[in-house]
C-alpha cells in the first residue's frame, strides 16, 4: 500500500519518502484495529488476497475464484 500511495504522490507531485508513508500506514491501521469502538478486524471466514504485484484485472480474477469456490 505504501508503494501505491507513493506512486500516487509522485504523480500529483507531492515528494514523501517511502519508508515515511509506511510509517503512516502502520501507525493508521494500528489506530484502527485497536480503537475502543467498533474496531476494524479481520472476520474468522476472511480471504486474503495478497494483491502486491497484481494488476486490477487479476485481482478481479483472484476474487471471482474465491467467490466460485465458496458458492460451490
Amino acid at each position: 500500500r505504501a508503494q501505491r500511495r507513493y506512486k500516487e504522490n509522485i504523480q500529483k507531485g507531492i515528494n514523501t519518502p517511502l519508508n515515511e508513508l509506511q510509517l503512516e500506514i502502520e501507525a493508521r491501521d494500528y489506530k484502527d484495529s485497536h480503537r475502543k469502538i467498533s474496531p476494524l478486524t479481520k472476520a474468522d471466514d476472511a480471504v486474503e488476497i495478497d494483491t502486491t504485484s497484481l494488476s486490477i484485472n487479476q485481482v478481479v480474477e483472484k476474487i471471482a475464484e474465491v467467490i466460485n469456490k465458496t458458492l460451490k
